[in-house]
């Protein structure tokens, strides 16, 4: 064989080892380069929404009642809410504007289920509810209102949010039913609303159906035995009296406003 021949034959094999090795050496390279000069990446940090424990119910279908013949010009609103575990129920009805400094009441009527062992005391309950209105300066008074309810806790309070009200808050528990009632009456100005004033509203506050829970039916017959009629107990001669410091308003209206019809 000729020398020139047997020498191309013996050094392609390492020629070709040394530039395959070469090639991969630049790919190593230009992969290692793109990485260091690649722009940096954005990580998107998502943030999980906090979804409500409560869920608002569409076109709730009342369940009270609450009936003020001096307000029948007042905006109202009946709200229920449902809590997404426990599956109890809050029924709330709005008379007024929180935003003005004309009266403004709210009551609710909490029936809990298993998303709590106990209620909570009556400041916690109402700095709870009212934490729209972000109230400020509770205390509770020494001597409870008398009502058709029976005797309601009365914590007074102040708002910090929004136009300056005074409030006169309410809360009342019941062991069986199992149920809280609940709620405040507002104004503008420095004066709180009379007590006899917040109980004669709460006289006005009626059950429309119990559905299922004869308890909670028992509880509203009883209370309305016990009801005053705005200090007039005779129910003939004042079955719907007029209390004109009630809403602040003439003792004559038109037809009665009812939240919950």
């Amino acid at each position: 064989m000729h020398p020139a021949l047997h020498s191309w034959r013996d050094e392609l094999p390492a020629a070709f080892v040394r530039g395959l090795a070469v090639l991969c050496g630049l790919a190593v390279l230009s992969v290692f380069c793109a990485w260091v000069f690649q722009s940096p990446k954005t990580i998107r940090v998502i943030t999980p929404m906090h979804q409500s424990e409560w869920t608002e119910i569409e076109r709730p279908f009342p369940a009270f009642v609450l009936s003020i013949p001096e307000a029948a010009d007042v905006p109202s609103r009946y709200v229920i809410r449902r809590h997404a575990e426990g599956g109890g129920r809050k029924d709330i009805l709005a008379l007024g504007d929180p935003d003005s400094a004309s009266p403004y009441l709210v009551v609710e009527i909490y029936r809990p289920g298993s998303e709590i062992g106990r209620f909570a005391g009556p400041q916690a309950a109402i700095a709870a509810t009212a934490a729209a209105l972000e109230p400020v300066a509770l205390r509770s008074t020494e001597e409870p209102l008398v009502s058709k309810f029976g005797p309601l806790s009365i914590i007074p309070f102040e708002t910090s949010k929004g136009t300056p009200h005074h409030c006169l808050a309410f809360v009342r528990t019941y062991d069986d039913p199992r149920l809280q009632l609940s709620g405040w009456f507002c104004q503008g100005g420095a004066d709180f609303i009379e007590r006899s004033t917040l109980a004669c509203a709460l006289d006005r506050l009626t059950l429309l159906f119990a559905g299922s829970e004869p308890k909670v039916g028992a509880l509203f017959a009883q209370a309305e035995l016990n009801r005053s009629f705005c200090g007039q107990r005779d129910p003939i001669l004042a079955s719907t009296p007029k209390y004109k410091l009630l809403w602040k308003a003439l003792a004559t209206r038109p037809e009665p406003r009812r939240i919950g019809r």
